[in-house]
């Protein structure tokens, strides 16, 4: 199993592109499920993740075609960004199983796309992260009211359509809590339903925005995508269409703090700001002097950081897949943070092995509480999960000495070329077998 070794201690510096968001990328690969026509997605990002989810996709019946443009010509650390095709014409297996999705999450965004589409679907429930309880009901729900019969037996969720014509029965759909997943499913779902849907209490995630755009230049008659309520018209088919994903905001948060961590200075292209305000405010109030472009964002460090408390919640408050990598650049800030999270209930994982690194940490429920010290020092620690990943990445940059990082197959999942990015910006990283 592959490590990741960092010699700590140097600042970043230097030029890196940002790849297209994982987060993304995911549900618009399975909006190819809902149109016999081709759908072509650019800046694709190479991910294990995406990987899993073409090989799911391709088990169904869908073709699937790669093109990769060399590093080389995206720029200094840049990654092989990709096009990709996907045809579902030939869709006939409306199936996913727990051998191919047991390790993400984001495998239940087949649901909706294959019951709509095919008038049925057998989906494993998912795996991925061990971040806490991210249950499935809201989407079940969501289709139940559409007019989908639905039964979750051995491990699996089995939907199929009741109505004359197999075609899900737009409904007007209230989510229980903000639900990404669960709102990007029932708006694919929908797009093919008869009538109108609603959706409210919805997910108003850049992402979910992605989503809606690509499935309106598909023929979908969406509105309200990026506020709390959605309305979709259905349609009774989509066709194909190009579109490019948005970059990764959760990438470009997690360089731009491993620069303020290590008191270095750097610029992210193909990258925007407009999805990350209170990312950078909080960065600012660390003491970070941002520089926003078109598309491209600069930081310069101070000396040293200050301390800043951070509360997760549902966009556009603070994300929480940005939470562990605050606690990293507090860990060597001056002062005490406050970092509550209320999002996942089991997403502090990530400072036990921080602490091992000299961190000074303690935690009380859902907030902890961060006292910076002068510097880390190098250790063995254990990834948990992906972005509990990125904070010990960050954590092992600004400590002295060696860190070895374990069970890296986290960043995989979700940072295109991590440690070439890195060593791009001077770090001295590399990935040990």
């Amino acid at each position: 199993m592959d490590k990741l070794l960092i010699e700590g201690g140097t600042p970043l510096a230097g030029e890196i592109a940002i790849s297209g968001a994982k987060n993304a990328a995911l549900p618009l690969l399975c909006a190819a499920l809902l149109t016999r026509e081709p759908l072509t997605l650019t800046n694709v990002p190479a991910l294990n993740d995406i990987s899993t989810m073409l090989k799911l996709l391709a088990q169904m019946g869908v073709k699937i075609e790669c093109h990769t443009v060399p590093a080389a010509k995206v720029g200094a650390g840049g990654a092989a960004f990709a096009a990709v095709t996907l045809d579902a014409s030939g869709l006939d297996h409306p199936v996913a199983p727990y051998e191919m999705v047991k390790t993400m999450r984001a495998s239940v965004l087949v649901l909706g796309p294959l019951t709509a589409r095919c008038g049925e679907a057998r989906v494993s429930l998912p795996g991925g992260c061990a971040i806490g309880a991210r249950p499935v009901d809201q989407h079940i729900h969501g289709l139940q009211a559409m007019g989908a019969e639905i039964t979750v037996e051995q491990g699996y969720v089995q939907a199929r359509t009741t109505a004359a014509g197999g075609r899900l029965k737009g409904a007007r759909l209230f989510t229980d809590m903000v639900t990404v997943t669960g709102t990007e499913n029932l708006m694919m779902a929908a797009c093919l339903a008869d009538g109108e849907t609603v959706i409210e209490n919805a997910a108003r995630e850049p992402e979910v925005v992605d989503l809606a755009n690509c499935l309106i230049a598909m023929g979908a008659r969406i509105s309200g995508a990026g506020t709390d309520v959605i309305r979709i018209r259905g349609v009774e088919r989509l066709s194909g269409t190009t579109h490019r994903i948005m970059p990764d905001r959760i990438e470009t948060g997690t360089y731009l703090c491993a620069a303020a961590a290590t008191g270095g200075e750097i610029r992210l292209t193909q990258t925007s700001s407009s999805y990350l305000d209170i990312v950078i405010d909080k960065l600012m109030d660390a003491g970070c002097e941002v520089t926003l472009e078109r598309e491209a964002i600069r930081l310069k460090a101070p000396a040293r950081l200050h301390a800043v408390s951070v509360r997760t919640a549902p966009y556009p408050a603070f994300p929480t897949d940005m939470q562990a990598q605050f606690m990293a650049i507090n860990t060597v800030a001056e002062g005490t943070a406050v970092i509550r999270e209320t999002i996942f209930e089991n997403r502090f994982m990530h400072a036990v092995e921080l602490i091992r690194l000299g961190a000074d940490i303690k935690i009380d429920g859902n907030t902890a509480f961060v006292r910076g010290l002068q510097r880390l020092e190098g250790a063995t620690v254990m990834a948990t999960d992906l972005r509990a990943s990125a904070s010990l990445v960050i954590a092992g940059l600004a400590a002295q000495g060696e860190t070895l990082i374990e069970r890296i197959y986290h960043l995989d999942r979700g940072y295109e070329q991590m440690e070439a990015k890195l060593a791009a910006l001077g770090a001295r990283v590399r990935r040990v077998k």
